[in-house]
């Protein structure tokens, strides 16, 4: 089923790994090019670290090394989008971002079986556009419940050295 939040809405689009995904533009807070990130031990590896915007710490995940994606260097395009995940801030690095999109319901499909190399457990749906597919990202489901608390429990370190 095919989440309402992506039902008629804004999505803000990005490029990864040569494929286009979109995120609810009310889930994202703001996007930064990419900056110096202060690595945090023993975090998993698709957590690249912490950045400081305007006084908050914020995690930052490399959505590539999350997905199982091969992992590329950063270029000019490389981008940090700040979402909203279950009520807390997290960056997450993707290779571009392209536009903000009006979905209509009428355009959005649940996600195939098999879609490339990324786990469909992370997907809640494909907008079928003129020409274009664009993965819908489920931002619930990218972090599992054990990694958000291992995630928390680190930043709560962070925040009280």
């Amino acid at each position: 089923m095919v989440d309402a939040n992506y039902l008629d809405q804004q999505v803000v689009v990005f490029d990864l790994d040569q494929q286009v995904y979109g995120v609810p533009i009310d889930a994202v807070l703001e996007i930064i090019r990419m900056e110096k990130i202060t690595p945090i031990p023993q975090a998993p590896d698709f957590i690249e670290g912490i950045i400081e915007i305007r006084g908050r710490v914020i995690p930052v995940m490399d959505l590539r090394k999350r997905f199982g994606l091969q992992v590329a260097e950063y270029t000019q395009s490389t981008r940090i989008i700040i979402v909203d995940m279950d009520s807390n801030s997290m960056g997450i690095i993707v290779d571009s971002v392209a536009e903000v999109l009006q979905i209509s319901s009428g355009n959005v499909e649940p996600p195939p079986s098999v879609i490339g190399s990324v786990d469909q457990s992370f997907i809640q749906g494909v907008a079928l556009l003129e020409k274009r597919m664009i993965i819908l990202l489920d931002l619930a489901k990218v972090l599992q419940d054990e990694e958000k608390e291992v995630l928390e429990s680190i930043m709560t370190a962070e925040q009280n050295v």
